[in-house]
């Protein structure tokens, strides 16, 4: 078995900056700044997260506590910033994360439960939001999407995530008035979608690359190209449940064309399991279909299997993993 991403990021704290696979891999975080300590589970004031959120200078934000805390609106996060959950347990509960207008953010190893209301998201990235990187966070019951990307944010990875109890799980592309998302594009990796019922993604206009995911048990679809959508999807495992179609495309017009279309699946290695059916579009404009290696030369990938679901089961998410250290620069 080949070896997994991200084997060293672990060692020192700032080692993730810049170290994404895929579109995300410029994501630089709050490298370029000091350390933010949250010492306090309140929703605000000092020392608590959305504090340090809201500065505007970069800062790599580090925890001193576990626990919950209860978010009362949409925690804005400005540029530049790592949350960094490495070395304790927070649960953002009630509302999600916000990167409105902002660049270089990396997000890792959070729980993001139960947002209620309109619009919320775990993790809303619009608009004109780039470079970013969400790892190892574990995602479950908003009232909206668990990750939504759209109206022109790109140049984004979602690695080693883990999305349970819930509905429309990552939608990628607003609507089809919106044609400036045909500048999106993410990489979706060594995630694992476990029971939730559609979008895994749905994607309108842009690019996806999804490699080595697991989803299972689906009840809807699986992976859905709306309008001009680009989704190469390369040695994932598919597992149906009750719903066996995995691939799904809506026709849509976009705003500025005479003409509706859907999108377009390539599917490369893929692993159709318990009955799941492709139903592949063949011989209709797969010529048309991006390669991944026309914008990044390597990413880490390996066949799928039985032994790489079951991996995947047991390291996405949430981890309990101490904090690496802060690499001492010797003189």
């Amino acid at each position: 078995m080949a070896s997994l991403p991200y084997a060293d990021v672990d060692f020192n704290l700032r080692s993730m900056a810049g170290r994404a696979e895929g579109f995300g891999r410029f994501a630089v975080g709050g490298l370029h700044g000091p350390l933010y300590h949250v010492t306090t589970l309140a929703d605000d004031g000092p020392g608590s997260l959305r504090e340090g959120c809201r500065k505007k200078e970069p800062l790599w934000i580090v925890f001193e506590v576990s626990g919950t805390i209860r978010v009362s609106s949409f925690l804005s996060v400005s540029s530049y910033k790592t949350i960094d959950g490495r070395g304790q347990r927070i649960k953002l509960l009630g509302h999600g994360l916000r990167l409105k207008d902002c660049e270089h953010v990396i997000i890792c190893n959070l729980e993001l439960e139960g947002g209620r209301g309109h619009d919320v998201d775990g993790i809303q990235i619009k608009p004109n939001s780039k470079h970013i990187w969400i790892d190892r966070c574990s995602l479950s019951d908003f009232d909206d999407g668990l990750i939504d990307i759209t109206r022109q944010s790109t140049d984004i990875t979602v690695s080693r995530c883990h999305f349970t109890r819930h509905d429309k799980t990552m939608l990628i592309g607003a609507d089809p008035t919106h044609t400036g998302d045909r500048c999106i594009r993410v990489t979706i990796h060594h995630c694992f979608f476990d029971g939730t019922r559609q979008r895994h993604p749905r994607l309108r206009f842009g690019k996806v690359h999804m490699y080595n995911n697991y989803t299972r048990n689906w009840a809807i679809y699986a992976v859905c190209a709306s309008v001009e959508a680009q989704i190469y999807s390369q040695c994932n495992m598919y597992e149906a449940g009750q719903k066996k179609k995995t691939f799904e495309y809506y026709t849509e017009k976009a705003s500025d064309k005479e003409v509706a279309q859907s999108g377009l699946i390539r599917s490369e290695g893929d692993m159709f399991l318990n009955g799941a059916q492709a139903y592949l579009l063949t011989g209709i404009g797969e010529e048309c279909i991006f390669h991944p290696s026309e914008f990044y030369p390597t990413w880490t990938m390996e066949a799928a299997s039985d032994s790489l679901k079951a991996i995947l089961q047991i390291c996405t998410g949430w981890q309990s993993i101490p904090r690496p250290p802060e690499q001492v620069a010797v003189a």
